[in-house]
C-alpha cells in the first residue's frame, strides 16, 4: 500500500467513505479558513455564550447567598453585561482605546443599547405571548416566544455594538492616543 492510498475509513449504514490525508488536511484548512474570515461572528457568539454561563453563575451564586430574586437578577444581568462589554470591546470588535472619554463614551452606548434591546425584548416576549407564541417546549412555558425574542436580542445587540459602539475610527496606538495633540491644549 503506498503512502497516497492511505486513508480514514467511515462506516454509516453500509456505505463506506475514505478519506485520505489530503482530503482531511484540505477540509481542516477549510474549517480554519471560514473561521478566520468570520472571526468576529464565531468570536461574538462564543463570548456569548460564556455571557451567558456568567450571567446565569452570578444569579446562581446571588440566590444562593440570600439575596431575593429581583435583586439576584438585576445583580446578574450587571455581571453579564460588564463582561460582554470587557469581551466585546478588546476580543470581538478589538477597539484598543484606554483612553478614558473612549471608554466612557463604548461603556455608555454598550449599556444603553443592552437596556434597549431588553426593554424591546420585555414587550415583544409578551405580544408574542398574547399572540399565541406562549405554548410549552420540554415543559417550559414561552419558551417558543422566549428563543423568538433571544434571537432578536442578539442580532440588535451585534448590530448597536459593531455599528453605534465600537466603531472603526480612524485607528491609533495607545501610545499615540497618550500624546497630546494641539486641538487636546486648546
Amino acid at each position: 500500500m503506498d503512502r497516497h492510498s492511505r486513508g480514514v475509513a467511515f462506516v454509516r449504514c453500509g456505505t463506506s467513505i475514505t478519506l485520505n490525508i489530503k482530503q482531511l488536511m484540505r477540509m481542516h484548512m477549510d474549517i480554519r479558513k471560514t473561521i478566520a474570515k468570520n472571526r468576529e461572528a464565531v468570536s461574538y457568539l462564543a463570548f456569548g455564550a460564556f455571557t451567558t454561563l456568567i450571567s446565569w453563575g452570578s444569579y446562581s451564586l446571588f440566590v444562593l447567598l440570600g439575596i431575593d430574586l429581583n435583586t439576584s437578577n438585576i445583580l446578574s444581568w450587571i455581571c453579564g453585561v460588564a463582561f460582554a462589554f470587557v469581551t466585546n470591546k478588546w476580543f470581538v470588535f478589538e477597539s484598543k482605546s484606554t483612553k478614558t472619554s473612549v471608554v466612557a463614551t463604548e461603556l455608555g452606548s454598550f449599556v444603553a443599547g443592552r437596556v434597549a434591546t431588553g426593554v424591546l425584548a420585555i414587550v415583544m416576549f409578551s405580544i408574542l405571548v398574547a399572540y399565541g407564541l406562549g405554548g410549552s417546549i420540554m415543559g417550559i412555558d414561552g419558551l417558543p416566544a422566549r428563543m423568538i425574542t433571544s434571537g432578536v436580542e442578539i442580532v440588535l445587540n451585534w448590530g448597536i455594538s459593531k455599528y453605534l459602539v465600537f466603531t472603526k475610527k480612524e485607528s491609533k496606538t495607545p501610545d499615540e492616543e497618550d500624546k497630546l495633540s494641539e486641538e487636546d491644549l486648546l
